[in-house]
């Protein structure tokens, strides 16, 4: 998709909310590239936590150790043009938090409102404008963005949409995100005042013009 040529106001939040594979990623950096601001994924912060839980053998139950050891080992979201990168304590760890290791322990992790925060601070320390996606992004994190939106998918098309990226089957992949839904639910509310868009039947082409539509300049 052709990017447009404008000027975006330099407070514009965008927020893209959603359950996991519905897609938020994706059309989060196309949207983004396509008006000309960052890309921002709040969840590989939250994939960085747990890759320092896990690193650091923390009882993923234990919010006080969590918090403890993120403070000790931070963690640092950096948005580029080609994609957001993650550092724990300096060193580049993106490539390692997507794994089913870390896919199997996030949602324990970020459950606790403690770390929750953490990631929030993390999140509005950043500069707008920026196009950002995750969950409770329009809820909660930035409940004045400019424009918000949320999207899904039936189960089963977020399960085929994801066994490529995982080195397993699809039942297996399937399973998993049923279990994602349910121990994220607390956070898969959308805002009030977000657009809901069901991208089951939708190229990501489709998605991302649906969006664009939506956004004024």
């Amino acid at each position: 998709m052709k990017e447009r040529e404008q000027t975006v106001p330099p407070g514009t939040i965008i927020t893209i909310d959603g359950p996991s594979a519905s897609g938020k990623s994706s059309v989060a950096q196309r949207v983004a590239a396509a008006i000309g601001v960052p890309y921002v994924s709040s969840g590989l912060l939250y994939r960085g936590a747990t890759y320092q839980v896990q690193r650091y053998r923390v009882n993923p139950e234990d919010e006080a150790a969590i918090l403890a050891t993120l403070e000790a080992h931070p963690i640092q979201l950096l948005p580029r043009p080609e994609g957001n990168r993650l550092l724990a304590e300096g060193q580049d760890i993106t490539e390692q938090l997507h794994t089913r290791e870390v896919d199997a322990m996030v949602s324990a992790v970020s459950k606790h409102k403690r770390v929750r925060q953490y990631v929030y601070q993390r999140l509005r320390e950043l500069s707008p404008p920026f196009v950002v996606e995750g969950r409770d992004m329009g809820s909660t994190v930035f409940p004045d963005a400019t424009r918000k939106f949320y999207l899904t998918a039936r189960p089963e098309v977020r399960a085929l949409r994801r066994v490529p990226e995982r080195n397993a089957e699809y039942e297996t992949v399937l399973q998993e995100i049923l279990r994602r839904d349910q121990a994220d639910r607390a956070q898969l509310t959308p805002a009030p005042d977000a657009v809901l868009v069901d991208t089951s039947e939708m190229g990501i082409d489709d998605v991302v013009r649906t969006i664009l539509e939506r956004i004024p300049y």
